[in-house]
């Protein structure tokens, strides 16, 4: 039972299996390459990707930028994405403990980044508004900053049904809160639809989007 927002003690249990399943997979790939297409990341780019998990975009997205910093607060998933990145030819990845959510830590990451870009992260995380305005203030201006999430959905997606978590987003409000972090809206896009047997039982779709928005000054 998650009885904490962006709780890692589930993802710790669920790393050494994570990229197992073939949905998981299929969806990742679908996000890098909505990523690629709608920001054409290129080799000038410091990257940083928040929520990182095992590497399944990260390791589609690292090639094509300078540097990425990756990071996530499940230890056991970064001990993963270290293990492939040992044996992969990518070597321009940098692996963190960060959590961005913590105000205090987030002060601490003094670097500045052309690309920020997460997948099905954002809706773990309590506060939406303060940590856009965290991640914002870690563009450089001009940067651009691209959300993989859930769309708005029926609070059935997630396993657990004490699990913190946002039932996804209403997409005309977080438009509002990232522009209210400054940030321009670029696109917003369906870029995949989930599909999986919720906990009611039922077969259910969820659609996931693509955001994508620039820090104008």
């Amino acid at each position: 039972m998650a009885d904490t927002w962006n709780n890692p003690d589930k993802f710790n249990r669920e790393a050494s299996q994570w990229d197992e399943n073939p949905r998981r997979r299929a969806l990742a790939l679908a996000v890098a390459k909505a990523i690629i297409d709608a920001v054409k990341p290129a080799k000038t780019m410091r990257a940083l990707e928040f929520g990182c998990g095992t590497g399944l975009v990260t390791f589609e997205i690292a090639p094509l930028v300078e540097r990425l910093s990756a990071i996530d607060t499940s230890s056991e998933m970064l001990t993963v994405l270290q293990e492939k990145k040992s044996i992969s030819q990518v070597k321009n990845i940098e692996v963190s403990s960060i959590d961005l959510s913590s105000s205090s830590e987030a002060d601490e990451h003094d670097q500045s980044f052309e690309l920020i870009y997460s997948s099905m992260t954002l809706h773990h995380i309590a506060d939406t508004a303060g940590f856009l305005n965290r991640i914002a203030n870690l563009l450089s201006p001009g940067g651009i900053i691209a959300i993989a999430d859930l769309d708005l959905e029926d609070g059935l997606f997630h396993d657990d049904p004490f699990e913190k978590v946002h039932h996804g987003f209403d997409r005309e409000k977080l438009s509002d809160q990232l522009k209210a972090a400054g940030l321009q809206v670029q696109s917003f896009e369906t870029i995949y639809r989930f599909e999986k047997i919720n906990r009611s039982g039922i077969t259910a779709v969820y659609p996931v989007f693509l955001v994508t928005a620039t820090r104008v000054h």
